[in-house]
């Protein structure tokens, strides 16, 4: 296995939560990672609060930026008389303070969510704004007239300078995004059907399909693909009060479970960031022959993982019951 040398600088905590996670009352005295495990699901094993594990490991996002530092054959030891949580590697405890360790690469490390679950919503941009995709370029055409393109399809395309990258994504106008509040436009959801390289240009443009999801269609539009976001995720709670609603859930259910991908009705100018978990409340039922509302039912934990100017996406962590439409997502 190959090995590299990565500096992990572990300092004292500078941001103080308000209290203590809580002990789980089966909580072991240790743990052996194993390959598939992560922060957040080791931190469940001894504390009822896993969302918390920053603080159980004694960190904060200021003291740690990239959190591959724990890997499987490590031993995860519990000091009861502190609440928190060691690494035992090697043999020896690795305490908070600045120091060289000697690991495996960060491919093998534990990440703090589960990896696979949010990997597709990485790269591809999943909110534009109004009129982001109408003034992208657009497939206008097929080869033998074709009524779809797939996999080494040849297509045509308006609107590619030869300035340009030849490297696109291909992506299909979506649902509106609507605050249920407010009834404001928040942004339009693109569907991402493939990948396209442009060869010649001109007027009208020529592109192979380098990669399809989806059957690409006359109409679809190609946008230029941004850069991979960092999955160095450090969940916290939001500073400021966040009020949102599931306003989508992935694929177009109704319903959602744990491992779901939600939308949120909050963004980035809502203060809501990378990294924030926020507890999912079910509207409280109105008894009947009652004029009675029964109180609002906290039923599980969204971990927001992409954040956009008005929307954000979340991986629904924990739930008891299936997640819905419209379903609040509040500070936890």
């Amino acid at each position: 296995m190959r090995k590299i040398i990565s500096l992990i600088c572990f300092l004292l905590p500078a941001l103080a939560f308000a209290a203590a996670p809580d002990l789980r009352s089966d909580a072991p005295d240790r743990h052996i990672v194993v390959k598939g495990d992560t922060l957040w699901d080791i931190s469940g094993k001894f504390f009822k609060d896993p969302w918390k594990w920053p603080q159980i490991w004694g960190m904060n996002k200021d003291t740690i930026k990239d959190p591959h530092w724990i890997y499987p054959g490590d031993v995860i030891v519990l000091d009861r008389a502190t609440g928190t949580l060691r690494v035992n590697q090697s043999g020896g405890v690795v305490k908070l303070s600045p120091q060289i360790h000697e690991g495996d690469s960060s491919h093998d490390a534990i990440p703090s969510i589960p990896a696979d679950a949010i990997a597709p919503f990485l790269r591809k941009p999943l909110v534009v704004a109004e009129n982001e995709l109408k003034n992208a370029p657009t497939i206008v055409g097929t080869r033998e007239g074709r009524v779809l393109l797939g996999k080494d399809d040849v297509g045509f395309a308006k609107g590619i300078s030869e300035s340009q990258n030849n490297n696109w994504h291909i992506y299909r106008a979506g649902k509106t995004f609507i605050d249920p509040d407010s009834e404001e436009v928040l942004g339009f959801e693109a569907i991402y059907l493939g990948n396209a390289e442009a060869t010649a240009f001109g007027e009208v443009s020529t592109f192979n399909v380098t990669k399809s999801v989806q059957e690409i269609y006359k109409g679809d539009h190609l946008v230029a693909p941004t850069g991979e976001i960092s999955g160095a995720y450090l969940p916290r709670a939001p500073l400021g009060n966040i009020s949102a609603s599931v306003i989508s859930i992935y694929d177009g259910v109704s319903n959602g479970g744990q491992n779901s991908v939600i939308t949120l009705s909050k963004g980035q100018r809502d203060g809501v960031e990378v990294g924030h978990v926020l507890a999912l409340y079910r509207k409280g039922e109105v008894v009947k022959d009652s004029k009675l509302t029964l109180p609002d039912q906290r039923y599980g934990l969204v971990f927001v993982f992409r954040v956009f100017d008005k929307v954000s996406y979340g991986l629904v962590m924990q739930t008891r019951l299936p997640v819905q439409l419209l379903d609040r997502a509040l500070n936890p």
